[in-house]
């Protein structure tokens, strides 16, 4: 149905059977004049006649009842403006085709007026509405084209959420799932990826790389980037205003263990043990995310390692345990000790005797010496902040 003020409700209606009369000759012109601009649409001839003669019918029914439900014909033109984004074409030889095939028309409308000694107004309402029409037509086109584009990249999105799944799921996707979920997502598997964990956040998100697979609706979203370089420095710029941890760079099939690397990253954070930043970087923590990679292993190896300071004042625990990480740390002798915890060198040497009382030979066994200073760094990072 036509709105009032649509220029083919100017049209009389009585020339509606004379114009009808034109569509067959007019219809095969026109695509012989497309089929010569446009040589790539030979191949889809079919198709193009279809739409052309649903046009001129569309137009002449328009024309005879301007009050009446239109037949189905919008789909032709729909649909034409979707072959063309799954040919992987823009609109252009399209619009470029309605424009050769209005002209044409045109041209025998004029004819078709001189024959039938039309006056010059009732040529300008014709052409007017001729126009309208070529606007129409092209209009379902672009809506066509926008849902035929939209349709492929919701198709697009679910495949590599898919493929997410497979990367990071437990177990894994085996190989062959992977490379067919892979290729199914147009997504090259790359040599090394890393997962980039992020805490929900109502922030916008900026230009991502097209080739990073993302999943924002998981209550933990998470990022999956290929051949990774410099990721930190592009997520403060494409996601202000959220929290981010990088994982470390690993094969494909190791995606799960990079973004739980990342989870945990984050998760320090909150706790406090790692800094606060807006983006951290798992490879610059991994002495805290090996260290505490089990807690309840880091607290057994704390307390059983330093249980002979367990009897001794919070205060001398304190100062003692500060003591013995810098000294069993330190290459030199008291006086750098003393340095660096800026006490006198006497003051160490005294602690130091302490230390020996409590520990005995531990102080000067490798192995022992090792296993007292991650004990001592466990402590440190469990303690609440």
């Amino acid at each position: 149905m036509t709105q009032p003020d649509d220029p083919r409700r100017s049209v009389p209606r009585e020339l509606a059977p004379l114009l009808r009369m034109e569509v067959a000759p007019v219809s095969v012109s026109i695509f012989e004049a497309i089929e010569k601009a446009i040589p790539e649409y030979s191949e889809f001839r079919d198709n193009v006649v279809d739409g052309i003669r649903q046009a001129l019918v569309k137009f002449v029914d328009l024309i005879a009842a301007p009050d009446t439900e239109p037949a189905p014909h919008d789909d032709i033109h729909r649909q034409l403006g979707a072959w063309e984004f799954q040919s992987g074409r823009s609109l252009d030889s399209l619009q470029a085709a309605y424009r050769i095939g209005a002209r044409v028309a045109w041209r025998h409308v004029c004819g078709f007026a001189e024959r039938r000694e039309l006056s010059l107004h009732l040529m300008s309402v014709l052409g007017e509405a001729m126009i309208a029409h070529v606007d129409e037509l092209v209009s379902l086109s672009v809506e066509g084209y926008a849902a035929a584009q939209a349709s492929a990249a919701g198709t697009l999105e679910r495949k590599r959420r898919r493929l997410m799944e497979l990367l990071v799921g437990d177990p894994a996707g085996n190989g062959q799932a992977v490379l067919d979920a892979a290729r199914a997502a147009a997504w090259p598997l790359p040599d090394r990826l890393v997962a980039v964990a992020l805490e929900p956040s109502a922030a916008p998100v900026g230009d991502l790389p097209a080739d990073v697979l993302v999943n924002f609706e998981d209550a933990t979203p998470y990022l999956l980037v290929p051949n990774p370089a410099a990721v930190s420095r592009w997520l403060r710029r494409a996601l202000p205003g959220w929290r981010a941890a990088v994982g470390l760079p690993v094969a494909p099939a190791d995606a799960r263990t990079s973004l739980a690397c990342a989870r945990r990253v984050l998760e320090l954070s909150r706790e406090k043990v790692l800094p606060d930043r807006p983006v951290l970087d798992s490879a610059e923590h991994l002495v805290e995310l090996t260290v505490l990679a089990d807690e309840f292993l880091a607290r057994q190896l704390a307390g059983r390692a330093l249980a002979p300071l367990a009897p001794l004042t919070d205060r001398q625990r304190t100062k003692l345990a500060e003591t013995l990480l810098v000294w069993l740390s330190a290459r030199g002798g008291a006086p750098e000790v003393a340095a660096r915890l800026q006490v006198h060198p006497q003051t160490v040497r005294y602690r130091v005797n302490q230390l020996e009382e409590l520990f005995g030979d531990r102080m000067h066994d490798a192995g022992e010496r090792f296993t007292l200073e991650l004990a001592l760094r466990a402590h440190y990072l469990l303690q609440p902040r």
